[in-house]
């Protein structure tokens, strides 16, 4: 299988179960409603965030969306035309743009986006499944990049020691 369709079924998959998750619970719960699924650690609590993460840029919807849009066209570009990057640092990029449409597709329709993870036990912000694709996509292109040039430098440290020391 071609390995860009793997990319899209990642891509795919992120968008569905972001977009499910934000009905559900926007068609169950009451704004600020909150459901503890582990009492003080995990609760499901629903807000809309009228801005971008944690609230920011609240009064500024259409320049961030305007932001978002051409960053997840050109990621989508660049991933799916340009991109010769391992297959981890292509999963990354997926997630991301997977995370970015979840939340434009909130932004565009309803005028804010749907939160609902409550991760109370570092008192974090609620965030969503789109958030968590774009933070996760993030934490995996770091790594795979990483990965890389771990891997370029030993190359060239052999490929030096095969040449007798680079002389």
């Amino acid at each position: 299988m071609n390995f860009n369709i793997v990319l899209i079924i990642i891509a795919a998959g992120g968008i569905v179960l972001d977009q499910i998750t934000k009905i559900i619970v926007s068609s169950n719960m009451n704004l600020n409603d909150t459901l503890p699924i582990i009492k003080d650690v995990l609760h499901i609590t629903y807000i809309k965030n009228e801005g971008a993460a944690f609230g920011m840029l609240s009064n500024h919807r259409w320049i961030f969306m305007s932001v978002s849009t051409i960053a997840i066209v050109a990621l989508c570009v660049y991933l799916f035309r340009f991109s010769k990057d391992t297959k981890l640092i292509k999963i990354g990029m997926a997630l991301i743009i997977s995370g970015g449409v979840g939340n434009m597709i909130d932004r565009t329709f309803l005028g804010y986006v749907v939160d609902m993870i409550d991760f109370r036990l570092i008192n974090f912000y609620v965030f969503n499944v789109a958030d968590a694709c774009v933070s996760v996509g993030a934490a995996i292109l770091i790594l795979g990049i990483i990965l890389n040039e771990v891997k370029n430098m030993k190359a060239k440290k052999a490929g030096e020691q095969n040449d007798g020391g680079g002389k």
